[in-house]
């Protein structure tokens, strides 16, 4: 009986609430450990793997010779190439394609290209409304190559540095 007594005093003089604003006033004064996401980024991995691009020669040339090796590799069957031959007897890609929703970044496309063609950039930053968005075309490929050229020639030359 004096037991629930206890409690009772206990429950009216509010401890539990005392103790979290207690804990909430500590916490409050410490420096923060988040950040604020557009404005500062995180630093990622030299290893990261974002979104995919066709590259060009410098002639402006696609480098792709549609070997179809990325194809064949790609564990989770998200490149489809379809390849034609040239009056030069050279072959090119007609259609590429690569579903992001089936995609799973782990970069063998990139592994097993001979040319340097497909290339996994450090770009982050998109995303899909619909379903049509998700699957890069060559042409979609190619303006991401083009867009991002330097950064990834700029990686490439750190890579082999490291290497």
């Amino acid at each position: 009986m004096m037991k629930r007594i206890i409690e009772y005093l206990r429950s009216l003089m509010l401890l539990e609430l005392l103790a979290g604003m207690g804990l909430t006033m500590r916490h409050f004064f410490r420096p923060r450990i988040t950040i604020n996401y557009p404005e500062e980024k995180t630093p990622k991995s030299p290893r990261f793997r974002g979104l995919h691009a066709l590259r060009r020669y410098p002639n402006g040339e696609e480098r792709c010779i549609a070997c179809k090796l990325c194809e064949a590799v790609c564990p989770a069957l998200a490149i489809t190439i379809e390849s034609t031959q040239r009056e030069d007897g050279s072959r090119r890609t007609t259609k590429y394609d690569i579903d992001l929703f089936k995609c799973i970044y782990c970069g063998y496309c990139e592994e097993s290209c001979p040319v340097d063609s497909i290339v996994l950039t450090d770009f982050l930053e998109y995303h899909m409304e619909t379903r049509e968005e998700g699957i890069l075309t060559k042409e979609k490929l190619l303006a991401i190559g083009d867009r991002f050229e330097d950064e990834i020639a700029e990686n490439r030359n750190k890579d082999a540095a490291y290497r």
